[in-house]
């Protein structure tokens, strides 16, 4: 695609990036046919190529609209495109570079700038937020429905941790939500790793990933809380930590993107490097382990829901369905497991009604095949996905870990 920046695009930081990305793509539009938004909505600006038009506009000097924030806003950022390209776009930082531009451009109504802001002082801080969950817990009938449905059905409560420090060693990124939602996510994950001689080493310093803020028009703030999860994590990779582990596939995406990120910083840039080379989902370490020694043989009928940060951002689809039907799961199909359940982080509060037709659409897949339970891998889909109130979603490691002998 032919691009001439404007001169004022020409100095932005990632200037030289945009042009390249833009230049990438052939226009074919192969990305809308799994584009979820465009699908709903039927509109080429609410897809990929209308979207990286609209970006194309902008970094040429053309005006800069509330309507086109409205549709980068209405991107889930899910990478189905990325996933679907043919010439490889690398659509993700585009719309990063792009959403910067428009927000700096265009002031968003009060309404929204509450919310955004609302979202950004609450969501990454892990006790104010859990301290949020239990308060809405207690008064959890006074709240409207819209509430409600974000607060966990059931969150069965921390099982002890391992304390057994071990040779082999991982840091886990404990999160900023879910803490307060899955408490024993976490948990679990150290129980199964310990049975297979690995100890987690958890970093409190390290919050939230950044995502957060980054995706909320604050990418600078996200990148400083990179930074000092960096900071964090260097002490224990000194020691040779083996990986920095990920129980939320959405912090994972996130994490092995800090080296792009920060690539230009002089005092991070190897350090983000590094740091972005350890991170693992957790179903990256387990598939390479020797399970059978967890001694687990399930029956269990399960669903399991691939986030899009997952198989899109990390693409790993495909890997933790193997590794539970090899312990023994029986999983059910999914028709369009491609598509988004429409969590996408802070998208089912900034995008409520698109956010809730992807999540009945999901469930309705998920639950063609009759199962017990859906397992997810991320904590924002786990608690969209129940949020509806239908079948129990958990995080697939809490099987995995109740199925221990």
């Amino acid at each position: 695609m032919q691009t001439t920046l404007s001169e004022s695009a020409r100095h932005l930081p990632r200037a030289a990036e945009a042009e390249s990305i833009l230049r990438t793509c052939v226009h074919c539009g192969f990305c809308n046919a799994t584009c979820p938004t465009y699908q709903l909505l039927s509109d080429e600006l609410d897809g990929p190529r209308g979207r990286i038009y609209l970006i194309k506009q902008v970094l040429e000097g053309n005006d800069v609209t509330q309507k086109t924030q409205q549709h980068l806003d209405r991107c889930l950022s899910c990478r189905n495109c990325e996933t679907t390209c043919p010439s490889g776009v690398d659509y993700h930082n585009l719309l990063d570079i792009g959403r910067a531009v428009v927000d700096a451009a265009v002031p968003r109504p009060l309404g929204q700038r509450l919310l955004r802001e609302g979202l950004r002082q609450t969501v990454p801080h892990p006790d104010l937020f859990k301290s949020l969950v239990n308060g809405g817990q207690v008064f959890r009938a006074l709240l409207p429905d819209t509430l409600q449905s974000k607060l966990p059905r059931h969150a069965p409560p921390a099982k002890p941790r391992p304390m057994t420090l071990r040779e082999r060693q991982v840091l886990m990124l404990e999160g900023c939500v879910q803490p307060g939602l899955s408490p024993n996510t976490n948990a679990a994950a150290a129980r199964v790793l310990d049975r297979l001689g690995i100890s987690v080493i958890a970093t409190r310093e390290a919050g939230c990933c950044g995502a957060v803020d980054y995706h909320l028009d604050a990418q600078a703030a996200g990148l400083d809380r990179a930074r000092r999860n960096i900071d964090a994590w260097w002490p224990g990779i000194e020691k040779g930590a083996e990986a920095i582990v990920q129980t939320a596939s959405g912090c994972g995406a996130f994490i092995k993107d800090y080296g792009h990120l920060l690539a230009s910083d002089p005092t991070y840039a190897d350090k983000a490097k590094k740091v972005s080379e350890l991170a693992r989902d957790l179903v990256e370490v387990l598939r390479d382990e020797p399970l059978e020694k967890l001694g687990i043989h399930a029956s269990q009928r399960v669903a399991f829901h691939c986030p899009c940060t997952l198989q899109h951002g990390q693409k790993l689809g495909g890997a933790v369905e193997a590794l539970l039907s090899g312990l023994g799961f029986n999983l059910t199909s999914v028709p369009d497991g491609h598509l988004c359940c429409g969590s996408a982080g802070t998208y089912s509060l900034t995008q409520p009604e698109l956010s809730r037709q992807l999540r009945d659409n999901k469930l309705n897949a998920l639950e063609s095949g009759h199962p017990e339970v859906i397992v997810t891998a991320n904590i924002g889909c786990q608690s969209h996905l129940d949020g509806a109130g239908r079948t129990p979603v958990r995080h697939w490691i809490e099987l995995v870990e109740a199925a221990l002998p």
